[in-house]
């Protein structure tokens, strides 16, 4: 038996040492995600407190199909947009003025960039954008899923989405201009 088996067998049985392993083991990687679509770390933690909870009250539906740890990150995405919908909803508003921005451009992406920084980059877009962001880059959600979570447009996903991309662009090229000017001092 595995690790993961023997410890999902503990939270079965509602065994706290079981539930402890687990966030120890997991924990990080939760933070993570919640740190991506909240932008800052007590909302994280509070959502990532919640998303366990639900974690452990339904790990009796895990059905042993696909990984767990996908089946945990999708708790987690779900319980973040959730606390994200009930923040405010007034976030997602359509810009149709960036969408010019082709949205298969990855222009904002070096592979040279320091991605801690990035992830800053990403906790500071406005929350529509980054929520929209994170769903389709992170996640794989379609604009239909994303439409769908969130209660928005296809037409508003992908405008947030161009916008989230232009403002990474602009913020990535910032931060590159800034620290080659304080290089060159």
């Amino acid at each position: 038996m595995k690790e993961i088996d023997s410890i999902i067998a503990a939270c079965l049985n509602e065994k706290r040492s079981g539930q402890h392993k687990l966030y120890e083991l997991y924990a990080g990687l939760m933070f993570g995600i919640c740190l991506r679509y909240t932008g800052n770390r007590t909302d994280a933690e509070d959502v990532m407190q919640d998303g366990f909870v639900k974690i452990f009250q339904n790990i009796k539906h895990f059905r042993q199909e696909g990984s767990f740890e996908g089946w945990m990150k999708r708790i987690m995405v779900n319980t973040a947009l959730n606390f994200l919908r009930h923040k405010k909803k007034e976030n997602f508003i359509e810009f149709t003025s960036v969408h010019s921005v082709n949205l298969l451009e990855n222009e904002c992406f070096d592979p040279d960039f320091d991605p801690h920084q990035m992830m800053k980059i990403i906790q500071n877009l406005p929350i529509g954008c980054r929520t929209v962001f994170n769903m389709f880059a992170f996640e794989d959600f379609s604009h239909k899923e994303i439409a769908a979570q969130l209660g928005i447009t296809e037409g508003t996903s992908k405008s947030q989405l161009a916008r989230a991309r232009k403002l990474l662009t602009e913020a990535v090229s910032e931060f590159k201009r800034k620290n080659d000017y304080q290089l060159s001092i």
